[in-house]
Order: C-alpha cells, then sequence, then structure tokens
C-alpha cells in the first residue's frame, strides 16, 4: 500500500459525490514500530465541519454470494487505546479476512490507521469526552450517514457504542429499512456511580434499553452480561465472545533489561496492572494489596508497576510514589510490559469482560481478580491465579499478601499460558459473522411476511398473519 486516497463530502446537502481527493503518500506517513501499524498526519489541522469519505483503496478477499457487506459504526478505534477500540479492530479484521466487505463510520482522528481492514470510511467530526480528552464522541451526521449508507447498501448496519453518532446511525438504518446489530462493551450505568453521577443511573439505564431494544439483536461478552441486561429489559442478546493475540503477548517476551530498569532482579516479584488510571478500575485496591503484600512479607523484594494512562494518574501516583508509572504502551512493548511481570493484579469490578486477563494470562502470568467477567471464565484459583468474591475487597488483600514463592508464580504462570492457547480471536468472528447473517436472514423473513399481509389485503382476503406464518412453515 503506497498511498490512501482521502475525499471530503460536499458541503451542499442537495449535492452528491465526492468534492475532492488527495492522494497521501506513503513517505509522508509516521511509522510506530511499537504499535505495529502506520499513522498517518491529518490532512487538515483542524476538524472539518463536514464528514470525510475515505477510499483505502486495497484489495479484499473475494466476495462470494455468503459474504456481507457490513457498516460498521463505532466512536473509538485505534490508534485510541482502550478494550472497545481493540476487540472492534481484531474483529473487524477477522471479517474482512472471511470475505466480507466493510464500511467503517467513525469520529475523525488526530492521527489514524492507514491498515484499516475497511473498504471504505466516513469520518464524523468528534467531541472530546469530558474527563478522557483521548476518547471522544462522533457528531450526530444523521444526512451523511444516511446518504453514505443509500451509497454503500450494507446487508447490515453493526453498531458498536452508543454515544451520539451510534444512535443517529440507528435512526439512519431504521429509516432505510436496514437490519441493525448492537454491541453492548462498556456498563456505563456502573460507571456513572464511581463519578459523582449516581442521579443519572436510572436515566442512562433507560437510554441503554430504549437504544438496544431498537436493534434487531445485541452483541454481549459474557453470559453474565447477557444476564444483567436481561435484568435491565433488554432483549435479543447474543455472547459474542473475547480472543487474545498469542504471539503478541507469550512469555517469549520478557525483557530483563525492562526489569532492570525497574530496579528488579529475577527474583524480585513485579505486580502488574494494566489499563485506565480510572476511579472504576478501583485501583487504590491493586496499590492495598501491594501493601499487604509488602507488609505481610517484609524480606521480599516486591515492586508494583502500573501501565496506562487517565484521569486519576495524578492522584494515584501521590498514593503510591514507589510504584513505576509506565504510561501508556502498545504493540511490542506492551507485549514485553506483561512478560517481564510476574503477577497480575486486577481490582476492576465493572467489567463486561476484561481483556487484559487473557492478555495476562497468555504472557505467562498468574491473575489475582474478583470472580467476575473474563477472570470469572479462565482463572482457576490455587492453578492459574486467585478468585475473590465481589466486595470482599479484604479478602482481595489477604490473597495478595499470601502470594506463594517466586519459583510457584512461574509455574501458575506456565498453567496460565496453557489455558488461553486455544483463545484466539478466530472464534469470536465467527459468532459475531453468525449473528449478523441470522439478523439480516430474520429481516429477510419479516419484510417477506409484512409483503405477503400487504398482498393478501389489497385481494380483499382476511388471513392474519399468523396463519402466514404457518403457510410459510408448512
Amino acid at each position: 500500500m503506497n498511498a490512501v486516497t482521502y475525499g471530503l463530502m460536499q458541503s451542499n446537502p442537495g449535492e452528491k459525490g465526492l468534492l475532492k481527493e488527495v492522494d497521501v503518500p506513503q513517505s509522508e506517513a509516521l511509522r510506530d514500530d511499537s504499535a505495529q501499524h502506520y499513522l498517518i498526519q491529518p490532512l487538515i489541522p483542524h476538524y472539518d465541519s463536514n464528514p470525510q469519505f475515505v477510499n483505502h483503496n486495497v484489495g479484499y478477499p473475494f466476495e462470494s454470494e455468503k459474504s456481507l457487506r457490513i457498516a460498521l459504526v463505532t466512536e473509538t478505534w485505534p490508534p485510541e487505546i482502550n478494550g472497545v477500540a481493540h476487540s472492534v479492530f481484531h474483529l473487524a479484521t477477522g471479517l474482512r479476512d472471511n470475505g466480507h466487505s466493510l464500511f467503517l463510520i467513525r469520529p475523525q482522528q488526530v492521527l489514524s490507521t492507514i491498515n484499516s481492514p475497511a473498504e471504505q470510511e466516513l469520518l464524523v467530526r468528534g467531541f472530546a469526552i469530558p474527563r478522557y480528552r483521548a476518547l471522544q464522541f462522533g457528531a450526530p451526521a444523521y444526512y451523511h450517514i444516511k446518504e453514505a449508507l443509500k451509497s454503500y447498501q450494507p446487508d447490515v448496519v453493526h453498531i458498536v457504542t452508543e454515544g451520539p453518532l451510534g444512535l443517529a446511525a440507528l435512526f439512519a438504518a431504521r429509516h432505510l429499512g436496514i437490519p441493525v446489530s448492537s454491541g453492548f462493551h462498556s456498563p456505563f450505568h456502573e460507571f456513572s456511580t464511581h463519578f459523582g453521577l449516581g442521579l443519572l443511573l436510572t436515566p442512562i439505564i433507560a437510554y441503554l434499553r430504549f437504544f438496544h431494544n431498537r436493534t434487531d439483536m445485541t452483541c454481549v461478552p459474557s453470559e453474565k452480561t447477557r444476564a444483567q441486561l436481561q435484568t435491565l429489559g433488554i432483549r435479543d442478546l447474543a455472547v459474542v465472545s473475547r480472543g487474545v493475540n498469542v504471539a503478541q503477548f507469550s512469555p517469549v517476551h520478557r525483557d530483563m533489561a525492562l526489569r532492570q530498569s525497574w530496579g528488579v532482579s529475577e527474583h524480585s516479584t513485579v505486580l502488574l496492572y494494566v489499563g485506565r488510571l480510572s476511579p472504576e478500575k478501583n485501583i487504590d485496591l491493586v496499590i492495598a494489596a501491594y501493601r499487604e503484600l509488602q507488609l505481610a512479607q517484609p524480606l521480599r523484594a516486591v515492586q508494583l508497576v502500573l501501565v496506562g494512562d487517565g484521569p486519576d494518574r495524578a492522584r494515584l501516583e501521590k498514593l503510591a510514589p514507589d510504584a513505576i508509572f509506565a504510561g501508556m504502551q502498545t504493540g511490542g512493548a506492551l507485549g514485553q510490559h506483561y512478560a517481564s511481570a510476574d503477577v497480575f493484579v486486577f481490582a476492576s469490578q465493572v467489567e463486561t469482560f476484561g481483556n487484559v486477563v487473557l492478555e495476562a494470562m497468555a504472557s505467562g502470568l498468574p491473575v489475582l481478580a474478583f470472580d467476575d467477567a473474563a477472570a470469572g471464565q479462565v482463572v482457576e484459583t490455587d492453578h492459574t491465579g486467585w478468585l475473590c468474591e465481589l466486595k470482599n475487597e479484604l479478602k482481595f488483600t489477604q490473597l495478595a499478601g499470601q502470594l506463594p514463592k517466586q519459583n510457584r508464580l512461574q509455574e501458575m504462570g506456565k498453567y496460565a499460558c496453557e489455558r488461553v492457547q486455544a483463545m484466539g480471536w478466530q472464534q469470536a468472528v465467527g459468532q459475531l459473522e453468525e449473528v449478523l447473517k441470522h439478523v439480516k436472514q430474520q429481516h429477510g423473513k419479516r419484510t417477506h411476511t409484512a409483503s405477503s399481509e400487504d398482498t393478501l389485503l389489497d385481494a380483499g382476503q382476511t388471513q392474519t398473519p399468523q396463519a402466514i406464518k404457518q403457510e410459510e412453515l408448512s
């Protein structure tokens, strides 16, 4: 791939097509080896008020009659670093590799990947999320989304996020009669209590129910999340699991030079946390677990390393001045940080899944976590880690204080790595593929039934829709 073609949509809603195209040579791209992808500088210094249409102009696998044309709508995408962007990118890449065509609708970014799995992209203006300046909402560009969908003619629209962009895409798809599926990735209704927004809990739940019940199917990452959403009144749920890249996350990436930069030897015990530094992640408890280990085993050399960034970093640095704050890490560097630690400590209790647990285990680390989400599915106490019942924070710190010796940690880390070797992304991609095909098929059946009913009514017959369905089954 030597260039990527950008086009700006006409600013006049009555006009169609591309205003202009601009080729960006690869020589003007920035190579980020740690993230293992190319980054390009934006064509314009500030966000344009009109969406951009991007044609990547690359070859795609042969499309068969069974392949789908999928419009994917998301408000987060690499190089943004979070679990949703990470998961969606892998799922989209897997769909592309399976021969499906993708049209991506997302906010503009300061830096953008050019090895996108999508054939085309519609980039709308982005607005920073309060307290998370690196993350964005997408503008609800309803008209441009509707016109783009009319032009692309997808078999299904899959909406990843429930923000303004996702809502506009939902309305546009419904207006055009296109089947819609959605994903539930972040428990915003639980996050709200960690940001002093408890009064908004009821309207947030009402909005999530409104949003997802207007899609044909909602994908969730676990049976636990499905059960939770059912209690909130959200219908038509399907489990689409998550995976891990066992090449990127592997014990072979252990780096003694990195450990030395942390001031530890091979005999020291490094506790690791990876993720956002924000209140809902309960990092105070990770630090408390670290303190308990120091008190319970005073002769043991211990170091806490926290990888990530977020609005809570300054406060946490004051709370744990002896911890190492490694900042945001990606690609090979992230794999090295995982593999160079000894135990992964994860205290969040508001996860829909928690991909970091799989990444840590694939890297050869036993995991200390609550019996919840991914950890509850894959961690076995005293074999691949330690599970603590939800809300029992005292027990959590006690488990940290009872960590076994280094040779036992290494043995458990080997078991943890073996446990997740078969959990690649192929299974999750296959599950999403089946959901999208099912949504398209069911939409076609409903359309056929409605057409049959209209024909009968026009002919003056009184046969009911239920009778029509019975005839179709016979």
